[in-house]
C-alpha cells in the first residue's frame, strides 16, 4: 500500500489521546509515517469491515513504534501505537 502525500491524519474522540498509556503523543505517533525506512504491511488478522494495516517506523527521537491503522476517506486513522518489542525489531531492520 502506498501512502499518498500529503498525509492527513484523523483524530477524534475515538482515538485522540488513546496512546498516552504507552507514553506516545498523537504527533509522535504520526512521525513513523514519514520515516524513509518504514515498513507497512496488511493486518489481515484484525481486519473486519475495513482494511487494517501495521507500520513499523522511527520517530524523530529515534524511538521505534509499532502502529495499527486504517485509511478512511483518504486519511490515516491510527488505531493504536506502542513501542516495538525485541521480537519485532527484525521487521524494521528488514526494511533498512
Amino acid at each position: 500500500m502506498l501512502l499518498e502525500e500529503p498525509l492527513e491524519f484523523e483524530w477524534d474522540a475515538g482515538n485522540i489521546g488513546k496512546n498516552k498509556k504507552h507514553d506516545i503523543e498523537n504527533s509522535e505517533a504520526e512521525q513513523p509515517f514519514f520515516d524513509n525506512k518504514k515498513k507497512i504491511f496488511k493486518d489481515s488478522l484484525h481486519s473486519g469491515g475495513e482494511e487494517r494495516f501495521r507500520i513499523v517506523g522511527e520517530t524523530n527521537r529515534g524511538r521505534l513504534l509499532f502502529i495499527a491503522f486504517t485509511k478512511r476517506k483518504g486519511r490515516i486513522r491510527i488505531i493504536s501505537a506502542r513501542d516495538i518489542n525485541k521480537k519485532e525489531v527484525y521487521l524494521y531492520e528488514e526494511a533498512a
